[in-house]
């Protein structure tokens, strides 16, 4: 190759990456503000936005997404909107401003909250039964008057049938000691069960609790609880996110952030469906959550505080952790982390 070709290739080149960088380094020309710079809103207040034009350039018509939800606006490219049945969280105010034959995308970070205080329950202990203290509680829910509960720990996890008024385990199916098992729901005759971090969930038949078949997550972190309202299943991960499954792929749709009117919160762990409110433990705390399923506000919280000191204390006794609901006689039953007592509780307001 002669001097000549190769300046030619060069300069080339060098054109063809200037140009290439260029596109990526566009400049934004618009932004989005809100009244005030608002950032947090409140359910029953209203998000006023509009399109800050830095350069003054002749904007044909700009539509805003929020939610999933699309509006166009008016003459003045403002947003106007009250905040009913939005999901809670962190959300993003997106704008498509069209100008020129073109279309710039922006975007602004909002956050959504309640606009309630949670309302606060304490309890009432009904009755106790016995229940294994080597059982390192991840998940419980009950079918009919039978207890399924799942265990946790490398080595030690399992999936049980439970006689729940003798404590006995009917039947007990061994997790690969590589698994640490985390929480469990049924629906369609089938135990569905999470594992902690590997990324996989279990199913098995809930006739002969034999295992059928495997399902992996897709966004969701981890593997923490796991509930369904018959339709959907819902899974905790340790984040702020519930995420909602479909029912026969196990694929997440989409997922609620739990909120309460002072922030985002996280760390909710087993998870069971009780009169259309998702009850949730909390990591590390002693008490259950009430979450609306449909935006994620947390409505209250069921005070457990005492609950643990009523059980053997030993070396291993850790946290509360297990919430079964039996539906047909509206009875509500909690333990914990290698508790040797299963609680029937009622909540008092």
């Amino acid at each position: 190759m002669n001097t000549r070709n190769l300046f030619v290739i060069t300069t080339l080149s060098i054109l063809f990456f200037s140009c290439g960088s260029n596109q990526e380094k566009k400049k934004k020309y618009f932004s989005i503000e809100t009244e005030n710079n608002q950032r947090i809103f409140k359910l029953g207040e209203t998000i006023k936005a509009s399109i800050k034009n830095n350069e003054n350039i002749n904007i044909d018509s700009v539509s805003y997404i929020l939610n999933e939800e699309k509006t166009t606006s008016g003459t003045n490219f403002s947003f106007e909107e009250k905040i009913d049945t939005e999901k809670l969280g962190h959300n993003v105010l997106k704008a498509l401003v069209f100008y020129d034959g073109n279309v710039d995308t922006i975007t602004k970070k909002i956050t959504l909250l309640n606009n309630k205080s949670p309302k606060l329950y304490t309890y009432k202990i009904v009755a106790d039964y016995p229940h294994d203290e080597g059982a390192f509680t991840q998940g419980l829910e009950f079918v009919g008057d039978t207890l399924y509960e799942s265990t946790g720990k490398k080595g030690q996890s399992s999936l049980r049938k439970v006689d729940y008024k003798s404590g006995e385990v009917i039947i007990k199916k061994e997790v690969p000691q590589k698994y640490f098992a985390e929480g469990i729901t049924i629906m369609n005759n089938k135990i569905f069960q999470l594992t902690w971090q590997a990324k996989e969930g279990f199913i098995y038949d809930l006739e002969s609790m034999e295992k059928t078949g495997n399902f992996a997550y897709n966004d969701s972190k981890q593997g923490w609880g796991l509930c369904n309202d018959g339709k959907h299943i819902y899974k905790s991960d340790g984040t702020e996110k519930i995420w909602i499954l479909d029912a026969e792929t196990l694929a997440e749709k989409g997922y609620i952030e739990v909120t309460t009117n002072k922030g985002v919160k996280s760390k909710f762990n087993e998870l069971e469906w009780v009169n259309g409110k998702i009850y949730a433990n909390t990591w590390q705390k002693d008490g259950i959550a009430i979450i609306n399923p449909s935006n994620g506000a947390l409505e209250g919280v069921i005070n457990l505080s005492g609950l643990r000191n009523k059980v053997k204390q030993h070396p291993e006794l850790d946290v509360l952790n297990g919430i079964a609901y039996k539906k047909d006689s509206q009875q509500l039953f909690v333990t914990g982390k290698y508790w040797g007592k299963l609680f029937e509780i009622e909540v008092v307001e």
